[in-house]
């Protein structure tokens, strides 16, 4: 099956971004279609996974998380067993918000959000208590400018 979408599936999938508690009746009207044929439409995208359930967004310093770390990693080890151990760990960590494994001069790029320095040294000490990494560098985000935007579609 073709993940490929039109423009009705872009304009769901945009007002979904902009509010994902938007009645189905109200999506309909923003999109300018019947509500059963956009319920069909939302059956399609959820069938075809490119729409992958629903969340709400919260605003991180009113709950206490004012600290987000950007962590870049560098190892040696490159192996499957290695990198599978690896992600397994970070999966463990719940302060890791994004993971990537990257090209350029480091392998991997965390996105860590916690309440502060103490509580960042807390992360860091279970990142690297279970596997060996070559370098850890930390950069600690002063201000964010633009954070959870939505996919540009």
């Amino acid at each position: 099956m073709s993940d490929t979408i039109d423009q009705i599936d872009r304009a769901i999938l945009r007002a979904l971004q902009r509010d994902s508690s938007i009645s189905q009746r109200e999506l309909a009207d923003t999109v300018g279609m019947s509500q059963n044929a956009c319920w069909r439409r939302l059956k399609a995208l959820n069938e075809r996974g490119i729409l992958k359930g629903s969340t709400a967004r919260l605003d991180r310093r009113k709950l206490g998380l004012g600290l987000v770390v950007f962590v870049m990693l560098r190892t040696r080890h490159h192996s499957a067993q290695w990198l599978e151990d690896f992600r397994r760990h970070v999966q463990t960590i719940p302060e890791v918000v994004d993971f990537f494994r990257i090209g350029g001069d480091y392998d991997y790029l965390l996105k860590v959000v916690t309440e502060s320095m103490d509580s960042y040294d807390a992360v860091y000490q279970r990142l690297i208590s279970r596997v060996e990494l070559d370098s850890v560098t930390s950069y600690f985000a002063m201000e964010a400018i633009a954070e959870q935007r939505p996919l540009p579609l």
